[in-house]
Formats: structure tokens, sequence, C-alpha cells
């Protein structure tokens, strides 16, 4: 099965490791264009793209001021991504508890516990 387009919905285009960053960068307040390409050490066109991608799924949006053209992360649609996200977050939880169960259960061999403990 063809993987969809990453302008298709907002899942696809958080696929790309940069559009995450420019999202995490954009969170805290609204940023032109060229705060986002020296922040992220990235080309210009590159960041326009990306963009482009974002806006187009709805994760950021655009405001012109004068010549400057500002975005800033839509914290309300990301909110599908957070829900679908969190369903596996007590999947996570149990296995790092199972983690921690087995780390701490005392050595098969010696009878003692494999995490070595430092003195009183």
């Amino acid at each position: 099965m063809a993987r969809a387009a990453t302008t298709s919905d907002p899942f696809n285009a958080v696929a790309e490791p940069r559009r995450r960053a420019i999202l995490e960068f954009l969170a805290p307040q609204e940023r032109a264009v060229n705060d986002v390409v020296a922040a992220l050490h990235l080309a210009q066109p590159s960041v326009s793209k990306h963009l482009r991608v974002l806006l187009h799924v709805g994760l950021v949006e655009m405001r012109r001021d004068g010549r400057q053209v500002l975005y800033r992360t839509d914290a309300t649609a990301l909110k599908p991504l957070h829900e679908w996200s969190s369903r596996f977050e007590h999947y996570w939880q149990h296995q790092l508890l199972r983690v921690k169960e087995r780390a701490e259960q005392p050595s098969k061999r010696t009878g003692e516990s494999p995490i070595k403990r430092r003195p009183s």
C-alpha cells in the first residue's frame, strides 16, 4: 500500500523530522521565515516548502505584517495528533515498569540484584 502524500493530513506531515523541528520552534511564538532558517540551519527554500506543507494541513497559521510573513504553530490543530499518541502512553508506562521490575530482580546466579547499590 502506497503511503499518502505528506500534504494529505497532519500525521503524514509530521512524519518529516524537519517539519517537527519547525513546529517546535514556532510553538512559543510566531516567527518570520528567516528566523526559522537561522535557528534551524536550513536553506530558505526548504523552510518555505515545509511551511507550505504545514500550512496546507493546518498545523501552522500565517499572518502578513507589511512585507514580512509570520508563522506560528496552531495548537488546536495538534490536538488530534496528541490524542492519538496518548493512547500509547499506558503501553509505554507498562513497558517501563516491566524493565524496572526486571532490573530490580535478584540475579539467578548470585542471588544479588543486578543493580549495584551505593553503601549508605
